[in-house]
C-alpha cells in the first residue's frame, strides 16, 4: 500500500482523536523512530505538527524506504482501529452523551470521563460498551 493511498485516511484520522494525546505520542514516536532517514534527508526543516510531517512524506513517497511505509502503514492502522472503538462507545453512548454530558466540550476525554462519573445513571449499553473499549 502506498503512502498516497494512506495519507489522507491517516490524516482524517489524526485529525479525529487529536484529543487523545497519549495516543498520537506513542503512535508520532514509533513514526519518528521508523523513518528517521527520511525525516532526515527530507522533512528535517518540516515543523512537526498538524500533520506538517505527513505531508512531506506524501510530497516524497517514492522515496521512502519499505520500513518507514511499513511503520506508516502500521501507525494508519492503529489510528483506525482507536477511531472504529470511539465511534462504537459514541454510537452506544449517544443518548448517555446528550442527556448526561450535553454541556461537557468534546475533546482532551472530557466525555467520557464525564460519562465515568456519572456512571450510576448511564445506560446497560453504554457501560457495555465503555468496558469493551477503555481498560480501567
Amino acid at each position: 500500500m502506498t503512502v498516497r493511498k494512506l495519507f489522507l485516511p491517516a490524516l482524517v484520522v489524526l485529525l479525529g482523536i487529536a484529543g487523545n494525546a497519549a495516543a498520537l505520542e506513542d503512535i508520532s514516536s514509533e513514526v519518528q523512530a521508523g523513518c528517521a532517514s527520511e525525516i532526515k534527508e527530507f522533512c528535517s526543516q518540516v515543523t512537526h505538527g498538524e500533520g506538517r510531517l505527513l505531508a512531506c512524506f506524501y510530497a516524497h513517497e517514492d522515496k521512502l524506504s519499505g520500513r518507514c511505509e511499513h511503520t506508516l502503514y502500521q501507525a494508519a492502522t492503529t489510528l483506525t482501529n482507536a477511531i472504529t472503538a470511539l465511534n462504537y462507545v459514541a454510537e452506544a453512548c449517544a443518548g448517555d452523551i446528550l442527556s448526561l454530558c450535553g454541556d461537557v466540550e468534546m475533546g482532551e476525554g472530557r466525555v467520557v470521563e464525564c460519562l465515568k462519573a456519572k456512571s450510576d445513571d448511564v445506560s446497560a449499553g453504554c457501560k457495555g460498551a465503555m468496558s469493551d473499549v477503555f481498560v480501567e
